[in-house]
């Protein structure tokens, strides 16, 4: 059974669509990725777009979605990016903090910076999680 993942961050509109999009890249659809916001933007963020465009994946068709808590019941491991205390806590699940800055009105050198740093994370838990691929 292929683990889930569940990307948070408040928006949904930038570091956590990057992130489930290198996710589902990266791990080949050996993952099932879910992503979402405790306070959902509107459309995602045109410099998130351009910034993954240019990694070869495109997220322009994603939209916001609001954070549910089935989300996260059916998640293994939960990764916020600056949600604060918006996600609920189940027992027996992994829980991470990436601390990365939001890209909203960030230039695009900037927003690329996230991404890169982003993908770092990304590679490492596609390494943890599917061990057998790399």
């Amino acid at each position: 059974m292929k683990p889930t993942v569940l990307f948070v961050c408040v928006h949904n509109a930038g570091r956590s669509q990057m992130a489930a999009g290198f996710l589902q890249h990266l791990s080949g659809g050996n993952v099932r990725v879910l992503s979402a916001g405790s306070q959902p933007a509107g459309s995602v963020n045109p410099s998130a777009v351009t910034a993954m465009a240019e990694e070869g994946i495109d997220i322009s068709g994603n939209v916001p979605e609001l954070l549910q808590t089935s989300a996260v019941r059916e998640s293994d491991v939960v990764i916020t990016m600056g949600c604060g205390d918006a996600c609920p806590i189940f027992p027996g699940k992994r829980y991470e903090d990436w601390e990365l800055p939001d890209p909203a009105g960030k230039d695009i050198d900037a927003v690329r910076l996230i991404r890169d740093d982003i993908k770092a994370r990304v590679v490492a838990l596609v390494s943890e999680l599917l061990p057998q691929e790399y």
